[in-house]
Parts: structure tokens; sequence; C-alpha cells
């Protein structure tokens, strides 16, 4: 059985071979990707599903398909990552909460709700002890979803990313974590 985690506005679940194209236009919406260096290809956002769902295999969760769940639309992603490289003061291999979402839907509080959905499987069903979250700086939109769902950011432990070039505007990232102890489903 395909994973589902339904929300109130939402459901996360198993890409499928209809999302590709709409997931394709929003990762080359100028907006959404304000704060990654460059917009993706088709070719680039048809691999990232390919990922999503190896990690589905391998780990159990990936950054799911989101959908409206009154329409059934493909509004972009929510969910779990496991992340690529090591990052500071994190056990290894840290887990990722992430969202992206189209601008169409953007303020209405849907990334948090699915979100705060997310935490909760990794939380309970998964048994994860912690999941991070990471950003540049001036995403102020994200590192505000992060606070709601409780979240805290230590400045020490702020990085460079690795896979951003040295000196690019976008190297520098904030980073968030929140352990499952002082997780509130709230």
């Amino acid at each position: 059985m395909d994973f589902v985690l339904d929300t109130e506005r939402l459901r996360l679940r198993a890409w499928q071979s209809r999302d590709h194209e709409p997931f394709a236009a929003i990762n080359a919406d100028r907006r959404v990707r304000e704060f990654f260096p460059a917009l993706m290809t088709r070719e680039e956002s048809d691999a990232s599903i390919r990922r999503f769902e190896h990690s589905q295999v391998q780990h159990g969760f990936c950054f799911w398909a989101a959908e409206l769940r009154e329409t059934s639309e493909l509004i972009g992603f929510v969910g779990l990552e496991r992340m690529s490289f090591q990052l500071p003061n994190v056990s290894d291999p840290a887990v990722e909460i992430g969202w992206r979402l189209t601008p169409k839907v953007w303020s209405q509080g849907l990334a948090t709700e699915g979100a705060r959905a997310a935490l909760g499987h990794a939380f309970t069903e998964l048994g994860i002890a912690e999941v991070v979250a990471i950003t540049v700086p001036s995403n102020l939109a994200s590192r505000t979803v992060m606070e709601k769902l409780g979240m805290t950011h230590d400045e020490r432990d702020d990085f460079d990313h690795p896979r951003i070039p040295h000196g690019h505007p976008l190297e520098p990232h904030v980073l968030y974590r929140i352990r499952r102890t002082s997780w509130s489903s709230v």
C-alpha cells in the first residue's frame, strides 16, 4: 500500500507519474527557487522525484507529494529526508524536515500543517530522536514555519552549505532543530 498521511486540508502521499509535470512547473518558478542557486530543469525535477521514491523505499520516509485533499491537486512536497552531508553539532545521519509549495497556496498555513503531521510521524511512528531544518538566513517564511513547529535555532549551529559555491550569497545557512522529547503535536 502506498504511504498516505492526511491532515485537515492536505494529503501527503507517494509520488505518482501524474506529479512530474506540475512538480517541474513548481521547480521552474523563480519565486519558489528564490533561496536556491538556480531553477530546476524538468530532468532535474524528475530526478528529485526518483530520489524521493528511493528514500521512501530505503528509509520509510521521504519528501512526500503534497496535494490538497479537496481537489487532489499537487501543490508541492512536505516530508522528511536523510541529510546527504554532515551537519555541525548534529548526529549523523541527520533527518531533515522540508517543504516546497506552489506560490498560489502560500500564506495559508499549509506548510506548517503538513510539516506538523510529518513531525508527528517522525517522532511517533518512526521513532526518530531529532529532526532538523535548514535554510538561508533571509528565508523568513520558512524560518517562521520552523518556529511555529517548535524548532529552535542556535547561532552556533549555523554553517556554510557544502553544495553551494564558496562565496555565493546563499552559502550561509541557519539550522533549526527539535527533539522528540520536546515536541508537542499541538
